[in-house]
């Protein structure tokens, strides 16, 4: 795990034109100097002082951010006990889809945004005991234009904050792409868990969105690589391991599979699965790294 460095300023580096585009460097560097870039509101209670919200994000789809955002939504709402939030921010409403109980459309995910309607009358309880949701709807594919329009850059932190004393644990679902909403999402955070294939491409998309972050300027949340679908058997896989051995990494497996066909989490039908175990070392670790802030 990275962790934050915010008492040593952002330096752009003068080796980092130099490297070849898209070299490991690169987010080497941009992990281990990024820090708290967009410092919260201040919170005026115990209960918000706990809130933490943890982002699932890839510039690079199909690496599976529903799948860690349901498991890591399951863990702290059936592991740590926590008051949990999944608001799930991606049009395609994967994690809406697996885990609402109410299936009507109401195409409002949007207006949350523009102040049309209140935030908790959106919120549902979920199949999983504990675990809250804001689900996703197609208007949701209009929101990187609203958020230009509406030119709050913070106006998903705000409406986060507002549920500081309902929750402890707020995951967001967050569509890819460098968007207006992903920089919403890099505003609101307080860790970025970032899924990565063990292939180029994927370790490709990584490497954008950190070289993105050093560019930009400032600082940003601490952010967690974690290998997604791993196959040990494949020697591409194998070498990506070992050239990240700090990185957690989840393993391609059936019954992650199955969780479509079950709509469950995986701690709920396989708890003792080779992937359920490694969500549930992840999310201890993402835990250990909001304790330190």
């Amino acid at each position: 795990m990275i962790g934050r460095a915010a008492r040593r300023p952002i330096r752009r580096s003068p080796s980092l034109s130099a490297r070849p585009r898209n070299d490991p460097g690169d987010y080497a560097f941009a992990l281990t100097q990024g820090s708290r870039s967009f410092p919260r509101m201040a919170k005026d209670s115990a209960q918000n002082r706990a809130l933490a919200t943890i982002a699932v994000y890839s510039l690079k789809g199909g690496v599976g951010k529903t799948t860690f955002a349901i498991n890591l939504a399951w863990a702290s709402a059936c592991i740590s006990k926590r008051r949990t939030l999944l608001w799930d921010l991606d049009p395609q409403a994967a994690s809406s889809w697996l885990l609402s109980t109410d299936h009507s459309s109401r195409d409002a995910a949007q207006a949350i945004f523009s102040k049309d309607v209140e935030v908790r009358k959106l919120i549902q309880p979920s199949t999983v005991p504990g675990l809250d949701l804001i689900a996703a709807d197609t208007s949701l594919r209009g929101l990187d234009h609203l958020f230009r329009e509406m030119d709050k850059k913070k106006r998903l932190a705000r409406l986060i904050e507002t549920l500081g004393r309902d929750y402890d644990r707020i995951i967001l679902d967050c569509p890819p792409g460098l968007t207006e909403t992903s920089e919403q999402v890099l505003r609101a955070a307080d860790i970025i868990v970032i899924p990565v294939i063990p292939s180029p491409l994927s370790q490709r998309a990584m490497g954008e969105v950190a070289r993105y972050l050093v560019q930009r300027g400032g600082a940003h949340a601490p952010i967690l690589p974690v290998y997604s679908m791993v196959d040990r058997r494949r020697s591409l896989h194998r070498a990506a391991l070992e050239s990240q051995t700090g990185w957690p990494a989840i393993p391609m497996a059936s019954t992650v599979e199955q969780m479509t066909v079950r709509r469950k989490p995986l701690g709920a039908f396989a708890p003792n699965s080779p992937p359920a175990q490694a969500f549930s070392t992840l999310w201890t670790q993402v835990e250990r790294q909001l304790s330190a802030r």
